[in-house]
């Protein structure tokens, strides 16, 4: 029990008068109380900004009116609904989000959509379907290049491009002459598809499939 001038308190209600006093001398006088402080605004530049962006994809143009922090692969998935492309690390380091852009391939959960105005996108919807299939996806299929399927789309997409890339001469880490065209090697595929990751360990079957359509495109 404490006594001050002659008022008599136990220790609770020392404790609670005396944090009450410390709350009190923290808010200078004249400062509004949380019940009638003006309610918080976001900053201007903290609004979403959302601009009008064109794509061509599949050979579908669509325009699209998108947050302009939206990635390729949100716009792909969220707003044209071309499920295909998969969202696996979502920074760039899986390769399940590859699709091919303007002949190139990329990840396309590391680019804004607003940056690719008017470019031609092909997802692996766009390279076949069930009744009419791309090559790679017969080889894929026929050479068991997949178990649990996440990442097939983008190794697809990305294998394609990786011939074409070959084709148009464009050199490697391991190609050993830069100025001679390269030729369809493991050690090529293999590099070339490095970025593509398959967590199954299909990579055996899936260099035998780009193996059999490179020689029936050569």
């Amino acid at each position: 029990m404490e006594e001050f001038s002659g008022i008599r308190l136990s220790r609770r209600e020392f404790v609670v008068v005396g944090a009450a006093s410390v709350s009190a001398a923290a808010v200078p006088a004249g400062a509004a109380t949380p019940a009638t402080a003006p309610a918080a605004t976001a900053p201007a530049s903290l609004t979403p900004v959302a601009a009008q962006v064109s794509l061509v994809v599949n050979g579908q143009t669509h325009a699209l009116r998108l947050d302009t922090r939206t990635t390729l692969l949100d716009a792909l998935r969220e707003h044209l609904h071309l499920t295909g492309t998969k969202k696996g690390c979502d920074h760039g380091q899986c390769g399940a989000c590859t699709v091919i852009v303007d002949g190139r391939r990329i990840n396309s959960c590391l680019t804004l959509a607003v940056m690719h105005e008017g470019a031609r996108i092909t997802t692996v919807e766009g390279l076949g379907s069930p009744t009419r299939m791309h090559p790679m996806q017969v080889a894929f299929v026929k050479h068991d290049g997949y178990q649990c399927g996440y990442c097939t789309p983008g190794q697809i997409c990305s294998a394609v491009a990786v011939l074409d890339e070959i084709r148009a001469g464009i050199p490697s880490h391991v190609s050993p002459d830069l100025n001679a065209r390269p030729q369809v090697s493991p050690g090529e595929i293999r590099e070339r598809m490095s970025g593509n990751i398959c967590r199954c360990g299909a990579y055996s079957n899936i260099l035998e499939a780009i193996t059999e359509v490179a020689g029936s495109q050569s």
